[in-house]
């Protein structure tokens, strides 16, 4: 059977990308999972229900379908014993589940009796202005206008990550800090904060050429390598420093309560470049689920 077509809350999920689409994605959207298959004649009458309810609850939730046959150590990891089986995930684990076919109304219902309710559709945002090739100059004119109007909020948190981006921290942690509570789970305060932990790191760190010459003479130095990659972050080396916390994890997947897997999170919410994410993200879960 071909795969699931592209739906907008609604994707097929593999080894692969289950660590970044379903664990990492459910800390900000509960994920429900239908684990099916194509000889499955329940599931070929839940599943449509499952896409129809993503599509009208607007990203209240999102539905990841998992084919038992080509995913078998997914299916082997939660340990399913028939199909279909429903399970919820929230804050990167498994809440709720059951299995067979439920009709749409007990859908709901499990749905309802987790919080989740239909999404109002989010307004068309304008695009995007492009942004000055000065940062310096960008926080400047950030500056004037924040000064301008005191209380817009969203203008001193554009002036923050203007500020991260001329290395000036210590402002930029200040302005954050002071964020309303909307504003401060806002995608670009969140990636923001994950800059500025990378930063707060360095304080009093060796410089990079000391701690390449402490992994030169030991390898397992899991902290050494941690602060290298902090310090390849602060310095825009992004490549460079995912390649230390993905050692860290070939490594001690449990070092410090998982700090490896935890650096690389927080990695991916700094970095721009989808393309690099994307292949750290599969190497992540590969080593995960491996």
């Amino acid at each position: 059977m071909s795969p699931t077509p592209a739906k907008p809350h609604a994707f097929d999920a593999t080894a692969d990308n289950f660590e970044a689409e379903v664990l990492e994605r459910s800390l900000q959207v509960p994920v429900l999972i239908d684990f099916w298959a194509e000889w499955c004649g329940p599931c070929k009458t839940v599943g449509p229900i499952l896409e129809k309810l993503a599509a009208e609850y607007n990203g209240a939730f999102v539905l990841a379908k998992i084919d038992v046959d080509r995913e078998q150590q997914l299916a082997g990891a939660f340990q399913i014993r028939s199909i279909p089986t429903i399970i919820l995930v929230k804050g990167g684990q498994p809440v709720d589940g059951f299995p067979g076919a439920l009709p749409e109304g007990q859908l709901r219902e499990f749905l309802a009796g987790h919080g989740i309710v239909p999404a109002e559709a989010a307004p068309e945002e304008p695009e995007a202005e492009a942004a000055p090739a000065d940062p310096h100059a960008e926080v400047q004119r950030l500056r004037g206008e924040a000064e301008a109007a005191p209380d817009n909020d969203g203008l001193k948190l554009d002036l923050a990550v203007a500020l991260l981006a001329t290395g000036a921290t210590d402002e930029a942690s200040r302005l954050l800090d002071a964020l309303p509570a909307n504003l401060a789970t806002d995608d670009r305060a969140l990636r923001a904060r994950a800059a500025l932990g990378f930063a707060a790191l360095l304080g009093d760190a060796p410089q990079a050429a000391a701690l390449e010459a402490a992994i030169a003479a030991d390898p397992g130095d899991l902290r050494a390598r941690h602060l290298l990659g902090a310090r390849h972050m602060v310095e825009g080396r992004h490549e460079a420093a995912l390649e230390q916390f993905m050692e860290m994890l070939r490594r001690d997947r449990g070092f410090e309560d998982g700090l490896p897997r935890k650096a690389l999170i927080e990695a991916f919410r700094v970095i721009d470049d989808a393309a690099l994410v994307s292949r750290f993200r599969r190497q992540m879960s590969s080593l995960l689920l491996s």
